[in-house]
């Protein structure tokens, strides 16, 4: 009876930690759960992003058409005007910023521009991933693909627990908490919304992992022999 006790205390242990597991993520003003994940078209527009380069034509002055890149900042300069915003913006926004900027010098100026080449596709991958951080994006990918190029979640990460967050055209950062596990086991149930550039998705941790990591730093790694030896030993002498 005795040897049974330490069994079923194991038992209701899993018991417990499997039903915290199971809890559906909590809205917090950290990670609030939109409905944004979903698209609907009304971001679908390409938006501009430090690194692009586009070519300004001015019709009505040829002189000063040229190719520009987009700066860190977000920004880019052109003859008789101040820096203009490009970052977040459709090329169409930013040829109306250009007009309106270059209109204190021209007259009615006619202004085209073109989107010449795009810079790094990348999102970041982070949390329980084999290999973290920034991932070329191939084309249109989702979370799944991504953490897939990442190495796949470790043994510590929760598939039930993704997050997603991206920042929106006005500067706001919006999150969203995906299930890839039941996702995977029924397709009905992938609701993953596609990717975009400088997007970040991050692997949440089990909570066992945590027990399991505060046992190895604060435990285990500060005893001073070998915690395997200690079980080597006792059962060499049963």
């Amino acid at each position: 009876m005795r040897a049974m006790k330490p069994l079923l205390g194991l038992a209701l242990l899993a018991i417990i930690l499997s039903a915290c597991q199971a809890k559906a993520p909590i809205e917090s003003d950290h990670f609030p759960q939109k409905e944004w994940r979903h698209e609907d078209g009304a971001d679908a527009y390409y938006l501009l992003a430090p690194g692009d380069q586009l070519e300004v034509i001015v019709h009505t002055a040829p002189e000063l058409s040229r190719t520009v890149t987009i700066g860190p900042d977000g920004r880019f300069r052109m003859p008789y005007s101040d820096p203009i915003v490009a970052a977040a913006r459709t090329v169409e926004q930013v040829r109306a910023g250009v007009q309106s900027a270059m209109a204190t010098e021209l007259n009615n100026p006619d202004i085209d521009i073109l989107l010449a080449s795009t810079g790094s596709q990348r999102v970041f991958v982070g949390g329980d991933v084999a290999n973290p951080g920034l991932i070329d994006m191939p084309g249109l990918i989702d979370p799944l693909q991504a953490i897939i190029m990442a190495g796949g979640v470790t043994d510590t990460g929760r598939a039930q627990t993704v997050i997603l967050m991206r920042r929106m055209p006005g500067g706001e950062v919006k999150s969203a908490v995906f299930d890839l596990k039941a996702g995977i086991y029924d397709p009905s149930l992938a609701d993953w919304a596609p990717l975009r550039r400088f997007d970040v998705v991050y692997v949440t941790r089990k909570p066992i992992a945590d027990q399991n990591l505060f046992v190895r730093q604060y435990i285990r790694d500060a005893l001073p022999i070998d915690f395997s030896l200690f079980y080597d030993i006792a059962g060499n002498n049963r």
